[in-house]
């Protein structure tokens, strides 16, 4: 057996396992992570961040080829050990514990670079944590329905990249997004090659306040089922009710999830729009476990 130290933290609810693998020698199997994360016979988490550094793993080295600063790629797995592009909450997590453990530094107005397989993401320090450039967004293409438990009927949803893939709904008012059942798999029709998350959106009225969106969320990941926040996802549901809203919605949103809230902002760039994700990063404890 081999002795794990490890680190638990969260961003708004969202938790995570985290542990400094600079020379990619501790690489967990989908069974090994999905026993850390039962939250009945292991630590508990919505995932695990390995932190490894780039040079030591293929998918660093593509990110070292984006940005030779990217020094720290985040391995992510989710719950059941699939592996996952990337996530919002946990990218600001993985950079607080780089930070805490002094891996890493975030110069008086500069910025961090972490690989991910998603691409290489700059997270900065702002007023309530931390703030990372998701990047570039899609609107793909397709109308797909998605069929949730304790919902009435299917309802349709966009189909939304950040750069994970994710399926938005809207739902009519607070007894729908509660009464919505998300122990249950949502089925989505046609199904993603990869699968999506699921994200069930309440926008709030007023819609826009102080020229800020206001919504409320509720999330399904892949690989985790439901969870108190997902970064990704906060992303693509202010993104879709933009979409829905149309000409004059704000660029600014304010994101109720049940951990708490998350701010999320379009900007352009010139490559494209860019999508970024503000919000809390929390290191719980450590400890060291048998594996």
């Amino acid at each position: 057996m081999a002795t794990l130290t490890f680190t638990k933290g969260h961003g708004t609810g969202n938790d995570f396992v985290l542990f400094a693998d600079a020379d990619g020698e501790s690489d967990l199997s989908p069974e090994q992570v999905a026993a850390i994360c039962d939250r009945h016979f292991g630590v508990g988490a919505d995932g695990i961040l390995r932190a490894v550094r780039s040079a030591r793993l293929d998918a660093g080295v593509a990110a070292l080829a984006e940005e030779p600063a990217a020094e720290w790629f985040m391995d992510y797995r989710n719950a059941d050990g699939s592996i996952a592009e990337m996530c919002g909450n946990g990218i600001r997590v993985f950079a607080r514990f780089l930070l805490e453990e002094g891996l890493a530094e975030i110069p008086e107005g500069g910025t961090l670079a972490i690989g991910t397989r998603g691409g290489v993401r700059d997270v900065t320090r702002s007023a309530g944590g931390f703030s990372v450039d998701l990047g570039r967004w899609r609107l793909e293409p397709g109308d797909p329905l998605v069929h949730v438990h304790s919902l009435p009927v299917a309802r349709p949803g966009v189909s939304i990249s950040v750069p994970n893939p994710h399926v938005v709904l809207a739902v009519a008012d607070t007894a729908e997004l509660e009464a919505a059942d998300l122990t249950f798999i949502p089925v989505i029709d046609p199904a993603p090659p990869e699968g999506a998350n699921v994200e069930l959106v309440l926008p709030r009225d007023p819609l826009v306040q102080d020229g800020v969106g206001r919504i409320r969320m509720r999330v399904h990941e892949r690989g985790s089922g439901e969870t108190l926040s997902c970064g990704t996802g906060a992303a693509a549901a202010a993104l879709a009710t933009r979409h829905w809203a149309g000409a004059g919605a704000p660029n600014s949103w304010r994101v109720e999830v049940a951990g708490g809230v998350v701010g999320v902002r379009m900007f352009p760039t010139e490559e494209g729009e860019h999508v970024s994700l503000s919000g809390p990063a929390e290191l719980v404890f450590s400890g060291t476990l048998e594996i």
